[in-house]
């Protein structure tokens, strides 16, 4: 038996845009919808990880940085519904 879909879009060959400034609104599988969020200044969005140190850090400060990043990352991804907590 084939699968049957509804679009969210009407088919653009440019896709489709949800949300058309950081005011709108946007949630997944059930969450509340939310404005977007912003992630905290203080986390690098650029890669600068050396070869020298433990794990390629140089500093157990750059490899905390990297924690709250990706933490930081799962929790707005779990907030909108895009992620859940697992067990």
């Amino acid at each position: 038996m084939a699968a049957s879909y509804e679009r969210l879009d009407y088919g653009s060959p440019d896709g489709s845009r949800w949300g058309g400034a950081s005011s709108d609104a946007i949630g997944f599988y059930g969450a509340v919808p939310q404005n977007q969020l912003t992630i905290s200044s203080t986390i690098s969005t650029t890669a600068s990880i050396s070869t020298a140190g433990v794990y390629g850090f140089s500093t157990s400060t750059e490899a905390m940085g990297l924690v709250r990043a990706v933490s930081s990352i799962a929790q707005m991804l779990i907030s909108t519904g895009l992620f859940r907590q697992g067990d």
